[in-house]
């Protein structure tokens, strides 16, 4: 719905701000476009494998996408609206998986369902299974990126539902529908905004992971980039290929764009005080209970056990614990400050984009997505040649670090405070300023409060992927500044793979950790809300 009052000057500036920002890693890869050459640019895209390895990128996003939708929309579902016992350890258990590096997750699986020496193998070896079927290319692939990124879409679709009114529903079960149907031809239509949004998320965090489509053997985009980076030290040719994958992500941005929907699902209001009906399960929690604990067992037991069987090793061989704690408080230090920058970046983004709809606004929130789809390595160079040449000053340090999360990293926050957002009636915000309150009171006292579900989901989002963020950090990162990321991935380089698994535990403690104060401060809001709608009532 667009309003006819102008955005604020402060939103206007803060989005144009990031808008530029953003841009930086396209214009890094344009510079050195332009230095091949027309006929060799034009050799270069044309080359079959690299139209093989567009062709495989594309597949993979959209499968990954689908498939963690048909994941995340239950597993939402059950953990919010259901009676599903044991629910408040399946919704964190069913979010752990973005702690755990799909660097580490890819190697558990060959490690358990490689065609020779794997653990299943070794098992099914007594019974004549010589050789199981293969999981490295794109089988693999897609399941191992499916099971670390389906959280993104999962908590997207957890602050939608809990945005919902639940008259909404009321009114279609007085219509007659039952359960089943008010939620296909009530519920579902109203969580399109969170499906579209974190299923872009999904998409462009499989067009970017480095480390699953290596491990799987599988060409994509970002091993022939990272291959051309490190092994052949050509930059002009991985140039080329980084813009190709840039197209890529532009005409899914294009797609995303297209379907998203222009209707209006504003629901929270006084309505929206009383707490949605609770769904019996009855029979069907043995099936709910067995689809969350098959999730779970592959996205969290299976990496977290194989972790384990390399620390005992480790510890069986004499292996000593490492000292993690400054490698611990420098990623939660970076993940921190980068969850706070994107927050704060995000919001004018978000409600320009809601409040404000016009073609430049539109274009200034693309352009916050395009960053994400772009691998870590190709940001992290940009402002390598950026920072070494116009502002040395800055290379090598903190703040440059936190720069390159808020580029890679956005986007989760815009679309989670989108989402809410869309669920905020605007009258709400027009009868604050017109009881006199200016825009920015109205954006504190009314606007904020109501879209903290999609502000916190944001939040955790950007840090836990922040905090395992691998080629950007060692690129960035200030000398001596070592973070668990870093030093997982040396391990795995080094074949330590006890040191890999201290660190990996460790990492998973401080995931944990801020997933349960997350989902602390959403349980302490809820409660507040069914004590003021009491209070209301009586």
């Amino acid at each position: 719905m667009k309003t006819s009052v102008r955005p604020p000057l402060f939103l206007i500036l803060a989005a144009v701000v990031v808008a530029v920002a953003i841009t930086l890693p396209l214009a890094y890869l344009v510079i050195r476009a332009v230095g091949i050459g027309g006929e060799e640019f034009q050799a270069l895209i044309s080359r079959p494998r690299n139209i093989s390895i567009f062709f495989n990128s594309a597949a993979m996003a959209a499968t990954v996408t689908l498939l963690s939708t048909l994941i995340a929309v239950p597993l939402a579902f059950l953990t919010v609206r259901t009676d599903l016992p044991g629910k408040g350890f399946w919704l964190i258990a069913t979010t752990l998986p973005l702690a755990i590096p799909s660097y580490v997750g890819s190697f558990a699986l060959i490690a358990t369902f490689a065609p020779r020496g794997s653990f299943l193998q070794l098992l099914l070896q007594p019974l004549g299974v010589e050789e199981l079927p293969s999981i490295y290319g794109f089988p693999g692939t897609v399941l191992a990126i499916t099971l670390f990124t389906y959280p993104y879409l999962l908590l997207s679709v957890r602050s939608g539902l809990q945005g919902i009114d639940p008259a909404t529903e009321e009114a279609g079960r007085s219509l007659g529908h039952s359960s089943r149907a008010t939620f296909f031809k009530v519920v579902l239509p109203q969580l399109k905004p969170s499906i579209i949004a974190g299923g872009l998320l999904v998409a462009l965090y499989s067009l970017r992971d480095f480390g699953t489509p290596s491990l799987m053997r599988f060409d994509t985009f970002t091993r022939a980039i990272f291959l051309q980076y490190k092994a052949s030290f050509n930059r002009n040719t991985a140039a080329v290929l980084a813009l190709m994958l840039v197209t890529l992500v532009l005409l899914i941005l294009w797609l995303e764009y297209r379907v998203r929907s222009r209707a209006a699902y504003y629901s929270r209001g006084s309505a929206s005080l009383r707490p949605p009906k609770i769904v019996k399960l009855g029979i069907w929690k043995w099936p709910a209970l067995g689809f969350c604990l098959l999730i779970t067992s592959c996205g969290v037991i299976l990496p977290v056990g194989i972790t384990l069987f390399w620390l005992m090793r480790g510890l069986n061989a004499g292996y000593s614990f490492p000292n993690l704690l400054p490698s611990m408080s420098n990623s939660l230090l970076a993940a921190g400050l980068a969850a706070l920058a994107t927050t704060i970046f995000a919001l004018p983004i978000a409600i320009l984009s809601v409040r404000f709809p016009t073609k430049v606004t539109a274009i200034i929130e693309r352009c916050s997505y395009v960053g994400f789809g772009v691998p870590g390595i190709v940001v992290a160079l940009s402002l390598v040649f950026f920072g070494a040449n116009y502002l040395p000053v800055l290379y090598q340090t903190l703040p440059m670090l936190i720069f390159a999360y808020l580029v890679l990293f956005l986007p989760q926050s815009v679309g989670a405070v989108r989402t809410s957002l869309l669920q905020v009636n605007p009258q709400l915000e027009e009868s604050a300023r017109s009881l006199g309150r200016s825009a920015w009171q109205t954006l504190r006292e009314i606007t904020l409060p109501l879209v903290r579900p999609g502000v916190l989901s944001g939040a955790v989002l950007v840090f836990l992927t922040a905090i395992k963020e691998l080629p950007a950090t060692m690129l960035l990162a200030p000398i001596g500044f070592d973070t668990l990321a870093a030093q997982i991935w040396q391990a795995t380089e080094n074949v330590d793979f006890a040191d890999a698994a201290a660190a990996s535990l460790a990492m998973l403690l401080v995931s944990v950790a801020s997933t349960l104060f997350v989902l602390s401060q959403e349980n302490i809001k809820q409660e507040k809300v069914i004590k003021n709608s009491k209070l209301t009532i009586f």
